[in-house]
């Protein structure tokens, strides 16, 4: 049997955030465990890397705000370039509804500080995305501090400064039970290659984080929702400092990575039933969906009509959703020494240097002193109190 004065457990970048900050603050004998025999290999590894902080309720602005100052600082900090490119998020909307949406959306961010965003007509979308079918477009939100990200670089960034502090990682290594004090506080973690006593437990297990809280005894109200993307051949038909152009009606967005162009749509409704199979492995996407989405985008995008996908490019991945799709942050309610940083719903890798910091204070000082993370508290649901849910932003 060994021991941690924390044990960290999802070596994604969630938990190297995690890690990276309690190292700072001087914390020692920290030990994350990842199940997957390298990091990066779950959701982190097949994240897009959007960034953004057109959000509508106030804490995910100021949680983008807070990793934008994280991110610029990034390279001095780790030695790692985040890739941090501020190409901008267009959002287009179709019909007074959702331009109205985009507005009471933007009325939120200005008063959060994001006052560089800005309303736009169809003339601008034509400016800042000549490719569009205008056709329907009544207004666009626009906001040129968005951008994108390098998912493996802020993992690697996050892992090789926790490590030149002292932090032990440990991969292929899988958690298989939680042991608990008769008073309820936990006491070890089981795991694939022995017993890890510890004095908290951090869940950063992403879309497995309802497992792991199921081996402590708490109930982790995340769910898993597949992502599924769409990679065409390289080529140039649109230009690599494209903004993330969201069609905001259903979601379908398109980017350019790499000298290719990911082409992405929402899939339906988390998965609710058996969590443990539904995270198996995803290979591909489904054909069905491919077809539909292709479709669409040439409808939307016309010089992307008859562009070839290759198929074996494309990926699937998890989103780890919660009930208000806002992260839960903070100590598990009834066990004091189980950490929560989960159900970022598609918003983790973004927001990882914020959420990182933040439960690193609330490890160490009891609160969070850089922002207030009452909205993010994992009793707010069982209080009636989630956050509000908005269908566009």
């Amino acid at each position: 049997m060994t021991g941690a004065s924390a044990v960290i457990v999802g070596g994604g970048v969630m938990g190297a955030s995690v890690a990276y900050h309690l190292a700072r603050r001087g914390w020692r004998d920290l030990l994350v465990l990842e199940q997957a025999e390298r990091p990066g290999e779950g959701s982190t590894g097949r994240a897009t890397g959007g960034f953004r902080a057109q959000y509508a309720t106030a804490i995910n602005v100021r949680l983008s705000l807070l990793a934008r100052e994280q991110l610029l600082g990034f390279q001095q900090e780790t030695g790692v370039d985040p890739g941090y490119a501020p190409h901008g998020y267009l959002w287009l909307a179709s019909g007074a509804a959702e331009v109205a949406a985009l507005q009471d959306g933007q009325r939120i961010q200005h008063a959060a500080g994001l006052h560089e965003a800005a309303m736009l007509g169809p003339d601008e979308v034509a400016r800042l995305n000549p490719a569009i079918e205008l056709a329907g477009i009544d207004g666009a939100a626009w906001c040129p501090t968005d951008g994108f990200i390098h998912p493996l670089q802020i993992l690697g960034g996050y892992l090789a400064a926790a490590r030149r502090l002292g932090v032990r990682v440990e991969c292929g290594t899988a958690v298989t039970g939680v042991r608990r004090h008769p008073g309820g506080r936990l006491q070890a973690v089981e795991t694939s290659r022995g017993v890890v006593t510890a004095d908290l437990v951090v869940n950063a297990a992403g879309a497995w984080a309802a497992l792991l809280g199921a081996l402590a005894g708490v109930d982790v109200p995340v769910r898993p929702l597949r992502r599924q993307v769409a990679v065409t051949m390289p080529c140039t038909l649109l230009p690599a400092d494209m903004p993330m152009t969201i069609f905001a009606g259903d979601g379908f967005h398109l980017r350019v990575r790499d000298g290719r162009v990911l082409l992405l749509r929402p899939t339906a409704a988390p998965a609710a039933a058996d969590t443990a199979a539904v995270l198996e492995p995803v290979r591909g996407v489904d054909p069905a969906w491919l077809a539909e989405v292709v479709a669409t985008a040439a409808r939307r995008v016309p010089v992307l009509a008859g562009v070839p996908i290759d198929t074996p490019a494309c990926w699937s991945g998890w989103y780890e959703m919660s009930p208000d799709k806002h992260a839960i942050l903070g100590a598990a309610p009834g066990c004091d020494n189980f950490f929560l940083i989960n159900g970022s719903s598609g918003h983790g890798v973004m927001h990882s240097p914020a959420l990182g910091l933040l439960l690193a204070e609330i490890i160490s000082d009891g609160r969070a002193s850089t922002l207030d993370t009452a909205a993010l508290r994992p009793s707010r649901f069982a209080e009636g109190e989630p956050n509000p849910v908005s269908e566009l932003l």
